[in-house]
């Protein structure tokens, strides 16, 4: 089953700064050749439900092997079996709508 999520990912104790940790995490996601886009507040991945699944998993481990003692994630979800459909098309699909 096809699954787009909105992962996001905070790293507890780390200090202010999120992005060293972000960026490992970006690291992670690209070497998982998932289709995925970065966002101010999240990254946006799309795939397989497996592949996906097991890419967020390897986002925590990656986290922790660095020293990252606690982790708070959020996904949001969403399949759909009509049709196929990613998330650039969505965007697309509004920016088609806007004068």
């Amino acid at each position: 089953m096809r699954v787009s999520v909105d992962l996001c990912l905070v790293p507890l104790g780390v200090g202010v700064s999120l992005g060293p940790s972000i960026a490992l995490c970006q690291e992670v996601i690209k070497a998982s050749g998932l289709e995925h886009q970065l966002g101010p507040d999240g990254t946006a991945i799309e795939g397989e439900w497996d592949d996906v699944f097991t890419c967020v998993k390897a986002c925590h481990a990656r986290l922790h092997q660095e020293g990252v003692q606690r982790i708070h994630s959020t996904l949001r979800v969403n399949t759909r079996i009509d049709r196929v459909q990613s998330f650039r098309d969505k965007v697309g699909s509004v920016n088609r709508l806007m004068p």
